[in-house]
């Protein structure tokens, strides 16, 4: 945590201090880790800070935000939507989410009285300032981060994570991967959206972005001074009740893409054989891997978002592909076209290395689309030279 946020959260709590109840001798604090939910904006959980004293009983939580708020959604696409913080009855909190049908877990942490109220003071003040607005960042500022920072600070350094005996390293990539199946539509806009920045291996305190991971590393963390354990006791809440998956594998990305990309190779292999060229598809072709192109620019470009740069999807979906659609209207297209088109294909290759040597992971649904745009190309490029 930086110095600036330890240096906010000690004026916090010392200005503050005055203005919230004191807790009783025997209060409590401690984590509520929520499991997944069904939506993919609910899939990697939830956390929240539950503080229970003689005359409260309220959890704080983080990561919500305000449908109301003025340009939502162009804040949103921009990386620029304020995210807040949440204070609720804790009995009512536990409830929305047993209905929901989500695992809950609970750990109570092992803190001094006076660590309870400064902790209960900085998230009432923090609160009471618009919420806690702040800006969301998925992988480095969410519900779960927040949660370790506030613990983390709390305890001024007095805390040591040990590490789980099945931990391993990971990407944050191959993180979200466990909690969102590849062949999902969900997967597939992560990895198109996401750049190579997630391809990274995460440090043991970086993984701490999933709330199951507080949950996990938490249980295992120690006190620094006292050798003690972080967790005094655990107990789970609600187990979800399991449920059918109702998957429709005919509408998974592989098989969508899988049949577009039939499509393309089956009217290619027919253009061959009949020396001419089906315009409208290189038309559809171009303007689609174009618009795609120019949406994967203008999010690694265009936004405040640090996980969407150095995406290397450009790399088969390009913007300028979209200066070509009236030349591929023609029979024959001007010289400079085809020489994008060998441009494309050398792309295709760069992705091809970028994916073997680890730079980027790009959803392996689309492995059937290279495949078809690849053919493609070759084909455009002989039936441009047989036809010059």
């Amino acid at each position: 945590m930086t110095l600036v946020l330890r240096f906010f959260f000690l004026l916090v709590v010392s200005t503050s201090f005055s203005q919230t109840l004191p807790l009783s001798d025997d209060a409590t604090v401690s984590v509520i880790t929520i499991g997944p939910g069904e939506n993919l904006n609910d899939a990697f959980g939830h956390n929240a800070i539950h503080i229970k004293s003689r005359f409260l009983d309220i959890t704080y939580d983080f990561g919500r935000y305000n449908f109301e708020d003025p340009n939502f959604y162009l804040n949103f696409a921009q990386g620029k939507l304020k995210y807040l913080q949440g204070k609720s009855n804790y009995n009512q909190f536990i409830s929305f989410y047993i209905t929901e049908n989500r695992t809950i877990k609970e750990q109570i942490l092992n803190l001094t009285t006076t660590q309870k109220q400064d902790l209960y003071n900085y998230l009432e003040a923090n609160y009471k300032q618009d919420e806690g607005a702040y800006l969301y960042d998925f992988f480095y500022d969410n519900c779960a981060t927040r949660i370790r920072d506030v613990t983390e600070t709390t305890l001024n350094g007095n805390l040591k994570y040990n590490l789980p005996n099945n931990y391993k390293k990971q990407t944050f990539r191959e993180l979200i991967d466990s909690h969102v199946h590849w062949n999902t539509w969900g997967s597939f806009g992560i990895d198109l959206a996401l750049g190579s920045i997630i391809d990274r291996q995460a440090s043991a305190r970086e993984q701490l972005f999933l709330p199951e991971k507080i949950h996990l590393f938490f249980e295992h963390a120690t006190l620094k001074n006292s050798g003690e354990k972080l967790v005094t006791k655990s107990k789970t809440i609600y187990t979800n009740k399991e449920k059918s998956e109702n998957t429709l594998f005919l509408f998974s990305p592989l098989v969508v893409l899988t049949i577009i990309a039939v499509i393309i190779v089956f009217i290619t292999f027919k253009d061959y054989k009949s020396q001419l060229r089906t315009k409208w598809l290189d038309v559809v072709v171009f303007i689609t891997t174009g618009i795609i192109g120019v949406l994967v620019f203008l999010l690694w470009f265009a936004t405040d978002h640090t996980s969407t740069a150095y995406n290397y999807n450009l790399l088969w979906a390009f913007p300028l592909s979209l200066l070509c659609v009236l030349q591929l209207v023609k029979t024959t297209p001007k010289k400079w076209c085809i020489g994008y088109i060998k441009f494309l294909m050398l792309m295709l290759c760069l992705m091809t290395l970028h994916w073997t040597i680890g730079v980027q992971r790009f959803a392996p649904a689309l492995i059937p689309v290279l495949i078809a745009l690849a053919i493609r190309y070759v084909f455009l490029l002989k039936h441009f030279k047989t036809t010059a």
